[in-house]
């Protein structure tokens, strides 16, 4: 179904914002929220979504929210994301063209 997608990142989105997310000016599957010296950012590319943020327990409540919401499932730290290799640290990250 060709809406299928379209439909799916819709509901996303508006889930998104009711949870006090918003979008990001130029890139508009991106979002994020702030709260004091905290943010956690969300990207949503098809059916994936990453995130990452400074604070671990809002990484824990995005994962226990979506999971109310959605059926998904972890795929554990990100290692590849649209042909970028990554490989995390503690205090850095790097990136790879494979």
């Amino acid at each position: 179904m060709k809406q299928a997608p379209w439909q799916w990142y819709k509901r996303l989105n508006n889930f998104l914002s009711s949870k006090g997310y918003a979008k990001g000016a130029v890139d508009k599957t991106f979002s994020f929220r702030k709260n004091a010296s905290d943010v956690i950012l969300v990207q949503v590319y098809a059916y994936d979504i990453i995130f990452g943020s400074n604070n671990n327990s809002m990484c824990q409540e995005f994962v226990a929210t979506m999971q109310e919401e959605f059926e998904m499932s972890m795929m554990g730290e990100l290692t590849y994301f649209l042909g970028l290799q990554v490989k995390q640290l503690k205090h850095e990250t790097f990136k790879s063209v494979s």
